[in-house]
């Protein structure tokens, strides 16, 4: 075997394992807390001002029927029609999508 071919198969699997840790790493990844609230102020915003938001920065387990998943809890009030309203939501952690949102 040739140096040269061997060098070459060892970067190759150097740069593969390289390529396979990040993905796994991005996969494993939460969404930060002050994002997921961002987001979902934008959408609020869009039917007029917010008074008030909130969330929790640390996750914790939710079910809904058969999926399972850890969400970050917040909510969000705002005045509308000179009444308060007041929502909570839960949103994955993973991807940030709201998989719940209650009006109280």
């Amino acid at each position: 075997m040739k140096v040269n071919n061997f060098l070459a198969g060892v970067l190759t699997g150097v740069a593969a394992g390289i390529v396979v840790s990040e993905t796994i790493d991005r996969l494993n990844k939460n969404v930060s807390a002050d994002t997921v609230l961002n987001t979902v102020k934008e959408a609020f915003k869009t039917e007029g001002p917010i008074d008030g938001s909130w969330i929790v920065m640390k996750t914790e387990p939710f079910q809904n029927n058969v999926i399972s998943m850890d969400v970050y809890r917040g909510g969000i009030s705002r005045i509308k029609n000179g009444e308060l309203e007041q929502f909570e939501f839960a949103a994955d952690a993973k991807t940030g999508t709201v998989v719940e949102l209650v009006k109280r």
